[in-house]
């Protein structure tokens, strides 16, 4: 549980997307909590020093918002959410940063004496913060990846899912049963390449994979031959009846 809370600025932090990954909250609603209690009239100046705002790049390149808080911040933001899992996740936080925070307290209180001893410690310590950064990076780029698609994305994802179905059955003149096969074809290709049961699994890192899959789909062999078995089943049906 100490990996969900980072160093930066010599203080124990965590951050908008560790709490709504871990909560299983959309990061927009973790956002606008905090925005909220930011804009409040009332000990505002008190909220801006429990939250820090911070960026992240999405597949795209493109920076979005993010926030920093600390166990302060923590607090205000992740006890209005309710449930077990809510509580057992809330002790676990407390008790990181509890421990964050004890190690800094045992670390300054080593100081040494020796001015040269100081400046060693000075040096090190910059070389150490340099390090903290790049994995506070990696966090964040982590948790980002590993965060389920949101609603525009899964959308986007479905959308084109069904305009290439329905393009492949338009061009062969499929029915309705045909298509379902091409759905069924589409979607466990999706399921294979990205790694996951069920397209409503696909993570943030699978996006890119599963929009790359769909521009180069084709039914496969056993699918097309199913389908023209379909075909004559029914052409077969037709004569019968004719």
């Amino acid at each position: 549980m100490n990996e969900l809370v980072i160093m930066k600025d010599q203080q124990a932090v965590t951050t908008s997307l560790q709490v709504a990954e871990v909560f299983g909250k959309n990061h927009r609603d973790v956002l606008e909590a905090i925005q909220n209690k930011i804009n409040s009239a009332e000990n505002s100046v008190q909220y801006d020093s429990m939250f820090a705002q911070g960026e992240y790049k999405d597949k795209s390149g493109k920076r979005n918002k993010m926030y920093y808080m600390n166990r302060d911040g923590f607090t205000f933001i992740a006890f209005g959410f309710t449930g077990k899992k809510a509580d057992e996740f809330k002790l676990k936080y407390i008790e990181a940063f509890n421990n964050m925070e004890k190690t800094i307290k045992e670390t300054h209180a080593q100081l040494p004496s020796d001015p040269m001893k100081v400046l060693e410690l000075i040096f090190e310590a910059n070389k150490n913060t340099n390090k903290k950064v790049e994995r506070i990076d990696k966090d964040v780029d982590y948790l980002k990846n590993n965060q389920r698609l949101d609603q525009t994305e899964y959308s986007y994802i479905s959308r084109k899912v069904s305009n290439k179905v329905n393009e492949y059955a338009q061009v062969h003149g499929l029915t309705a049963p045909q298509r379902s096969k091409l759905f069924k074809d589409i979607s466990r290709g999706i399921n294979e390449v990205t790694g996951v049961k069920t397209r409503s699994q696909l993570r943030q890192k699978d996006f890119d994979i599963a929009d790359e899959f769909i521009d180069n789909w084709q039914p496969s062999t056993a699918t097309v031959q199913i389908i023209k078995q379909m075909s004559n089943v029914a052409d077969g049906q037709t004569t019968l009846g004719a």
